[in-house]
């Protein structure tokens, strides 16, 4: 370990302590990137230029790009991330998980084989599978989309511009429109049109 730890340094890579590194297979890193402590990295896994990363941080066959900061504690796995997202801490992001530029992914989220626009949201205690989710969306705290039926899985479509309330339920197969508004503890089995203001309690 201590080999690799120092061929990263070398090649301009910031370790907060070259003892406390992992590497399980092929580990490539830009220019001014930062691993904390406690970093586990495994399979093919890219950081781009200015890339953070926090202490205890499994990661696994994935690409991040460039300014991509990773807090403490977070698993990424089978995913790519794009340039200034912002992921954890306590963050589960899962395979066939794409992340545009400017996503954030915050504590206790976990993401499934979806597509996240950019500079959409998705902060705190939320699942996220199966979904096609656009540009510039928050997605409260609470929020799950109900993927599987008991013997199936099933697609959640929401649209640019949309605000999901805390604590709703997107029970799939479902699109939610453009600019649509979700409101808190809502139960979303049918699709909302564009602009509309969805409200279940």
């Amino acid at each position: 370990q201590w080999a690799q730890a120092e061929a990263l340094m070398r090649s301009g890579v910031t370790l907060a302590d070259p003892a406390r590194l992992d590497v399980r297979g092929n580990l490539h890193c830009d220019a001014d990137t930062f691993i904390d402590v406690n970093c586990v990295f495994e399979g093919d896994v890219k950081l781009g230029a200015g890339a953070r990363i926090g202490p205890n941080c499994v990661i696994k066959n994935a690409v991040l790009s460039d300014g991509v900061e990773v807090l403490a504690n977070s698993l990424i796995e089978g995913a790519t991330i794009g340039s200034g997202a912002r992921i954890g801490p306590f963050a589960r992001i899962r395979p066939d998980t794409v992340l545009d530029a400017g996503v954030h992914v915050g504590n206790f989220v976990e993401i499934k084989k979806s597509h996240l626009g950019e500079h959409s949201k998705a902060n705190h205690l939320a699942y996220i599978g199966d979904a096609e989710i656009g540009r510039n969306v928050n997605v409260g705290a609470g929020t799950i989309t109900c993927n599987y039926d008991g013997a199936a899985k099933h697609r959640t479509v929401v649209e640019d511009d949309v605000f999901i309330g805390s604590d709703s339920q997107l029970v799939a197969p479902v699109t939610i429109g453009r600019g649509a508004t979700i409101g808190a503890g809502t139960t979303v089995t049918d699709n909302v049109e564009p602009e509309r203001l969805v409200i279940s309690r």
